[in-house]
């Protein structure tokens, strides 16, 4: 390639590189255009609100097995009935006791590894559950109690929570805003800045459940009432909110 031929190449390649760089344009944090960026400061902020709760949840139930499904349904209805009976014998409303679960099942015999047939069905069980609100936490042990002596075999746990928990939302609200204001302040604080009016607040909420969580399997009936911890209910609001830079 002779001297003229590598010159016009050279010319070519350097024509190419203007034009990507006019598509391509300044780059970002370089350009002038800079100073159109909006002169904000975004901060997150957490409020907490700890209680007692007020309310409880218990799931209870009862599993029976028979040689038909027929029978087993029977016999799970007839124990059913005596358990939600309990229930509103208790003081639990009527309103407070919802079906959560229920299931026939086939049974089968322990399995073979040389087994050549089929496994046939020996068997069926039937689970009936509910869930219900206990509102006086003083007679939840006593209710526990009682289910288990009704017939309850199976009671899967017991969640605790509070009845009217917006009051106390409201509160952990209001926390989290001041928490994100005062977050804001040190920054403009720190910047040599002032702080302008508010552009944005998104927010998200939630309710932590207590710790310990009573859990219970069947067992003989007790003489004294079942002993209860509800611990205490976290409610959290988080907040984030922009606030103009002045």
């Amino acid at each position: 390639m002779n001297i003229r031929a590598i010159a016009g190449a050279s010319a070519l390649v350097i024509v190419v590189a203007i034009a990507a760089a006019a598509l391509i344009g300044p780059r970002q944090g370089m350009s002038a255009t800079d100073g159109n960026l909006p002169r904000v400061i975004s901060v997150s902020g957490t409020g907490e609100v700890n209680t007692r709760p007020d309310m409880a949840r218990v799931s209870t139930g009862v599993v029976t097995e028979a040689a038909t499904a027929k029978e087993a349904l029977a016999k799970n209805n007839t124990a059913m009935a005596a358990v939600i009976a309990a229930l509103k014998d208790a003081g639990v409303a009527e309103d407070d006791i919802q079906t959560s679960n229920f299931s026939v099942s086939p049974k089968y015999p322990p399995y073979q590894p040389n087994q050549t047939t089929a496994r046939r069905i020996v068997g069926y069980t039937v689970s009936n559950q509910v869930t219900a609100a206990v509102k006086n936490l003083k007679k939840l042990g006593a209710i526990l109690d009682t289910l288990v002596q009704a017939g309850s075999n199976q009671i899967h746990g017991v969640s605790f929570d509070v009845d009217e928990p917006k009051p106390l939302l409201d509160e952990a609200r209001k926390k989290a805003v001041a928490d994100a204001r005062a977050k804001a302040e040190l920054y403009a604080a720190a910047a040599g800045v002032s702080l302008g009016r508010v552009v944005q607040i998104s927010e998200s909420s939630s309710v932590m459940p207590p710790q310990p969580m009573y859990r219970m399997a069947a067992a003989p009936a007790a003489a004294e009432s079942v002993p209860i911890a509800a611990g205490q209910q976290t409610l959290t609001s988080n907040v984030s909110i922009t606030y103009e830079i002045q």
